[in-house]
């Protein structure tokens, strides 16, 4: 597979927050081609730099750049053609089938008058065979479970096409199987698109390419993710109640009692 141009999604020296409360304090990070996981303990800052990135939450100080160019200066739609954004808790409404949600990642390739066409249909099938919900298509998302719900969520952003994807806690809801199937297609989508998740599972997001942890809204550690310095600033992080190790090629994340 012909992976593309790479696209490159800069945070500079990102500050942000919601009203007086200030999260984010200072943070910079590159992401290209891959899938780079955002790790750290609770109300760190991960979803607030999620959304930031994806230009939801406008920064207090600092920039997003997409390709050299500020999202500030980006319309909706060209961040939309560009980016596709995974709530963490994505709200459903109405009595739109999985499908009809999932074809609503098509819109910013439509424009507000544009009619799908062949290629949109692809699209959508390809989303929802990738997410593994085109067996119950047809199915009202509000009569799905969560974990079914978050697939045809995920479904609808792979439907948009776009090269970057931001995904919050894209596995909430998960059993473990159906975790390990989002790791696999996350790693293949890696080969091709900007990946960028926020993970609350260690061992799941120590799958990932890179690994970057915030502690208290500024960046502790951003590296690879076997590198045992990360899994050090991990463990401190989280007040010592985990060990890492790296065997056979694979995170080994232990509770610490």
């Amino acid at each position: 597979m012909n992976p593309g141009p790479a696209h490159h999604l800069e945070a500079r020296d990102l500050h942000a927050g919601y009203g007086a409360r200030r999260v984010l304090h200072g943070v910079s990070a590159r992401f290209g081609r891959g899938w780079a996981a955002i790790v750290g303990a609770n109300g760190t800052g991960k979803t607030t730099l999620l959304r930031a990135l994806a230009g939801l939450l406008p920064p207090s100080a600092g920039e997003v750049r997409l390709d050299g160019v500020a999202l500030a200066q980006m319309s909706a739609r060209a961040r939309g053609l560009r980016i596709a954004w995974l709530a963490q808790l994505g709200e459903v409404s109405g009595e739109l089938t999985v499908r009809e949600t999932v074809a609503l990642g098509r819109l910013p390739q439509l424009g507000p008058f544009g009619s799908p066409g062949p290629a949109d249909d692809a699209a959508v099938a390809a989303a929802l065979q990738a997410a593994g919900c085109a067996g119950w298509a047809e199915r009202p998302l509000l009569e799905l479970s969560g974990g079914e719900r978050q697939r045809a969520l995920l479904a609808r952003a792979l439907a948009t096409g776009a090269p970057v994807l931001l995904l919050d806690e894209p596995t909430a809801h998960l059993d473990p199987p159906q975790q390990v199937t989002l790791v696999r297609l996350l790693r293949r989508l890696a080969a091709t698109h900007t990946v960028v998740t926020v993970m609350h599972d260690l061992p799941l997001a120590l799958a990932a390419d890179r690994v970057l942890l915030l502690d208290a809204g500024g960046l502790r550690a951003d590296a690879p993710a076997a590198d045992p310095a990360l899994h050090a600033a991990i463990a401190a992080c989280f007040g010592g109640a985990v060990h890492i190790g790296w065997r056979d090629g694979r995170a080994a994340v232990e509770p610490v009692l």
